[in-house]
């Protein structure tokens, strides 16, 4: 039986669930003073979401797992800069470093 290994990617990932405002909030503070297993929670529990994201841009010219490895980077900038007492969830921030990962990938590549 061959998976590729975005399958099996979205097999590790898929149960992850989101996290509520007051977690993040918990988790993003703990990842500031330098929790890596905190930072971690967050990264997981957002990786759905870039999956989702880079699903809108399968035809433009890469790959799937390309789209979803360059959504995550966008992920990871995210995760570093975001402020969590400005009120927001973190996914609405997220998703514009998430866009503009891919999107830059995607301009590069052409």
């Amino acid at each position: 039986m061959n998976i590729n290994p975005t399958e099996l990617y979205w097999r590790e990932i898929k149960n992850a669930q989101p996290l509520s405002r007051a977690d993040e909030v918990r988790l993003f503070k703990r990842a500031r003073q330098g929790n890596e297993e905190a930072r971690q929670q967050i990264i997981q529990a957002n990786l759905r979401f870039v999956v989702s994201v880079a699903r809108n841009y399968r035809d433009y010219g890469m790959s799937f797992g390309e789209l979803i490895s360059e959504g995550n980077v966008g992920l990871l900038e995210a995760v570093k800069r975001f402020d969590e007492n400005r009120g927001f969830k973190f996914i609405t921030y997220a998703v514009w470093w998430i866009r503009q990962a891919i999107l830059k990938a995607l301009a590069e590549q052409s």
